[in-house]
């Protein structure tokens, strides 16, 4: 490949991945045709892409960025998995195709700078919760405090006000009410 065309495909891939600084790492080797574009096609339903790589020529395209680190150590056939919610649901989504497809081979991943190794670095990926699962537990965690305090402050006025309505109650059908 001459000099030119492998600057071609350099700003091609930095093109592809633009905007995306996690992805997953993975190798589609022993995969057949049919199973890989309905891989592809499952994937693209949920705006992940999937983009067969040369190692040194990503190395390249990816020099200074967060997908930089991935590459160190990759060798054979690679591709990026990149896209959709979070780098987070990438991974749960490739650990749930290699039930169907286990000849799929998960190399590494980047979640923020952070690398994760292997298969067992990219399923401990799919174990961390994704940016809306993360709100939502930060949301819980701020509100618990608040719910317990409204609750011991409504209980106690929640029985006055039933002893208050029984009162009027009594009153209004003529009973008299007397102390205990």
């Amino acid at each position: 490949m001459s000099k030119t065309v492998k600057g071609y495909v350099i700003n091609d891939y930095a093109s592809r991945v633009q905007g995306h600084e996690n992805g997953v790492l993975l190798s589609l080797r022993g995969l057949k045709g049919i199973p890989t574009t309905k891989l592809r096609k499952d994937l693209r339903k949920k705006n992940i892409r999937i983009a067969v790589v040369r190692n040194s020529l990503a190395r390249k395209a990816f020099a200074g960025g967060g997908l930089e680190g991935m590459l160190a150590d990759a060798t054979g056939q690679s591709a990026l998995a990149f896209g959709g919610e979070s780098v987070v649901a990438v991974a749960r989504e490739l650990i749930d195709a290699l039930r169907t497809n286990p000849e799929i081979e998960l190399k590494a991943a980047v979640l923020d700078g952070v690398i994760f190794k292997g298969k067992a670095g990219v399923e401990a990926l799919s174990r961390y919760p994704t940016r809306d699962e993360a709100i939502a537990q930060a949301v819980g965690i701020i509100l618990g405090p608040g719910r317990t305090l409204l609750a011991a402050a409504k209980g106690p006025g929640a029985k006055v006000a039933g002893i208050v309505a029984t009162i009027k109650d009594k009153l209004e059908k003529g009973e008299t009410i007397a102390a205990k």
